[in-house]
């Protein structure tokens, strides 16, 4: 009990110091470096992820100005852009004016110009050595109900480039990025339980060892299963919509729909925060190497 009682504190010491840090960014409008005892290491990578598509133009100023002010405080390194609409997503189209902190690269999924079918890898130098693997995925083809499942179908072109791709590389990370959630949700009146939607794109997963999957949020933010973390955005969801997580069932509000995740990239964790567009840490997921993951 007592052991419960100091990690719940050291938890919330955490969030609180987050959060304060964030009100400074945002309310001195001053971007500074911040420090937290997250038991972080200089040597960590710092990336966003964010659910693109459309939102009024002060949503999208105010979102885009949130994250410069975040990339500038954590040296961020890039941007991943969960979309359907590919490279013309609004938020890519718009982020030079209106958001020139927010100055990093950006990698976005689904219509990507790296190849014929909407799939790219791109590669990212982590200190001492070591690499982490971005691999995009264009999800839309596993939505055709039309589409017929043999090796020469797009699902299974789909199905082939990552085994390909996976087995031409070593990294120490492979995260890989799709628009679609792999994950469903079962409800009944006893429990709320996730399930996989493509066995065999995990199964591939699973394999090669990639450690998450990173698309849009679904019915719950996050699920792990087999050591295979997958994580929801929720930008953009239905407000008020019901989802469901590891500890329950909660309530996404208004805040989340215009929020993002911060990532920070360690040599043996992945730790992600999920930030309202108040600036506020309301979760965090921790992946361990190999997609271990506690809360």
């Amino acid at each position: 009990m007592e052991r419960s009682t100091t990690s719940w504190l050291r938890t919330s010491g955490i969030q609180l110091s987050l959060c304060f840090a964030l009100y400074i960014v945002l309310n001195l409008g001053q971007p500074q470096k911040l420090v937290y005892n997250d038991n972080g290491s200089p040597f960590d990578l710092y990336f966003i992820s964010v659910r693109g598509g459309f939102r009024s133009l002060q949503e999208q100023t105010h979102l885009l100005k949130l994250m410069g002010y975040v990339a500038k405080a954590y040296d961020l390194k890039f941007v991943v852009n969960i979309s359907e609409l590919g490279e013309d997503d609004p938020l890519m189209q718009n982020v030079t004016r209106l958001s020139p902190l927010l100055n990093v690269p950006w990698y976005t999924t689904g219509g990507s110009k790296h190849d014929g079918f909407g799939c790219f890898l791109h590669q990212v130098k982590l200190p001492h050595g070591r690499m982490l693997d971005i691999l995009s995925l264009n999800t839309a083809s596993l939505q055709d109900t039309v589409v017929v499942e043999s090796p020469s179908g797009k699902r299974g072109n789909l199905s082939n480039w990552l085994t390909r791709t996976l087995k031409a590389t070593t990294s120490d990370w492979r995260m890989v990025v799709g628009f679609h959630p792999l994950v469903a949700c079962k409800e009944n009146e006893e429990e709320f339980t996730a399930k996989l939607i493509n066995e065999p794109l995990h199964h591939i997963f699973v394999k090669f060892g990639v450690n998450v999957y990173l698309s849009q949020q679904g019915c719950c933010s996050y699920a792990l299963q087999d050591n295979v973390a997958y994580i929801g955005n929720p930008g953009l969801i239905k407000e008020n919509s019901r989802l469901g997580s590891g500890n329950g069932r909660y309530r996404i509000g208004t805040e989340m729909t215009n929020g993002f995740l911060l990532h920070r990239l360690g040599s043996l964790e992945m730790v992600t925060y999920f930030v309202t567009s108040a600036g506020e840490i309301v979760k965090k997921i921790v992946v361990q190497q190999r997609g271990r993951q506690v809360m």
